[in-house]
């Protein structure tokens, strides 16, 4: 290694299950600035694992902003497109943080802790730009307290039908009740005031807890968890798997699906864009005029491959003529379903379900077709981790 990567390499952030992850034999890889892995047994198995049975994630790289005070519920209703004046104490929803033209600085999962206390989950790549933009965002708002809490925690996630089973045997709490984007305060491992949300990037049911950010706890708790699994045959899972099972449950990555180029409309999230919750926040206007001159002009739609071939991201997608039309966002083989899927956005005359389109791979025309999202999606008999509308 030169002293170049050297350099690098020490500039990469940790989480607390760093060593625990190379005791585990994980394949590390620098995700967003920090040393994450990729992988343990391997991308396939551990996928599989998650949908038939059970997985267990490090999300600890995460971010996490605490909003507090008498105006709290102001501040995030200006912050964030959905309208948080319908959730409850111990629920969630699914949000972003828009800029003033309507694209997007990050999306995010808010927590109502409490009354005058919101948590703001956000991603790991964009978290020191997006604690920068709430403080100046907020700016001057007084009754408020913001408070950088990430590294506060160390965010484990139980994934899968064997979830709730595994997660049962490690706390006294009935897990029951706590419905998909709801969370409660309890003991798991022995450890107080734990948060424990029912929320998750994979489309599976779940959980996500949230313990001190301690090595020894961290590796503790991370032991315990797999112990408990066993039985159900649980793995350790990487950011690789964790990629394709959000992939085939169409769930948006930052800088991917969603970013600064991208308004809500063109992602097809506008089922959590609140334009009528009477509070002028911020893309509120853009997105508005956006609708009223006639929607947008290209939309995220998701992509099956017809003939062989992988259409992977930044691919482009051609029509019948062989003509670029539009971008893959991201695309890969789908371990579960057994097909190559892809995100891509194209055109308003491209979007319909059933739409013949074709992926450029290698200087090949390669034909796709336009199919609903999520591609993956559970039985209702189950509770599953995708964000409610």
């Amino acid at each position: 290694m030169s002293d170049t990567q050297s350099t690098a390499a020490a500039t990469l952030r940790r989480t607390a299950l760093y060593n625990t992850h190379l005791a585990h034999k994980a394949r590390m890889v620098d995700f967003g600035g920090w040393e994450m892995p990729v992988q343990y047994s391997g991308l396939i198995d551990e996928h599989m694992a998650v949908r038939t049975q059970v997985g267990v994630f490090d999300v600890s790289h995460m971010g996490d902003i605490q909003l507090r005070g008498p105006n709290s519920l102001s501040a995030v209703q200006k912050l964030l497109m959905n309208d948080a004046s319908r959730l409850q104490a111990g629920q969630a929803h699914y949000s972003a943080m828009l800029y003033p033209n309507g694209t997007f600085v990050d999306d995010v999962i808010l927590h109502k802790l409490g009354e005058n206390d919101y948590l703001i989950v956000i991603n790991a790549g964009t978290r020191q730009k997006d604690v920068q933009w709430v403080r100046q965002t907020l700016s001057g708002m007084g009754g408020l307290h913001i408070t950088d809490v990430s590294d506060y925690y160390t965010q484990i996630a139980i994934q899968g039908p064997k979830a709730t089973a595994t997660l049962r045997k490690l706390t006294p709490v009935d897990l029951t009740p706590i419905k998909n984007y709801w969370f409660t305060w309890g003991q798991v491992c022995g450890l107080h005031n734990v948060l424990i949300a029912r929320t998750g990037y994979t489309g599976e049911d779940g959980f996500e807890i949230y313990v001190p950010s301690d090595e020894a706890a961290s590796a503790r708790v991370w032991a315990e968890v797999l112990s408990a699994g066993e039985e159900f045959g649980i793995l350790p899972c990487g950011l690789g798997a964790r990629n394709t099972l959000r992939l085939e449950s169409a769930m948006a990555l930052y800088g991917h699906e969603i970013s600064d180029s991208i308004n809500v409309w063109e992602a097809n999230l506008g089922r959590y864009c609140k334009l009528d919750k009477g509070v002028d926040f911020l893309g509120r206007e853009a997105l508005r005029q956006v609708q009223q001159s006639g929607g947008p002009n290209k939309r995220l739609v998701g992509l099956e491959m017809v003939e062989r071939g992988i259409g992977r991201d930044g691919y482009p997608v051609l029509n019948l003529q062989g003509e670029p039309i539009g971008t893959i966002t991201s695309g890969s083989p789908a371990p579960f379903l057994k097909k190559n899927i892809a995100l891509a956005y194209v055109p308003m005359a491209y979007v319909e379900p059933g739409t013949k389109v074709a992926v450029e791979i290698r200087g090949q025309s390669v034909k796709a077709v336009v199919v609903p999202t999520p591609f993956y999606k559970r039985p209702k008999s189950v509770t599953a981790s995708a964000p409610p509308d």
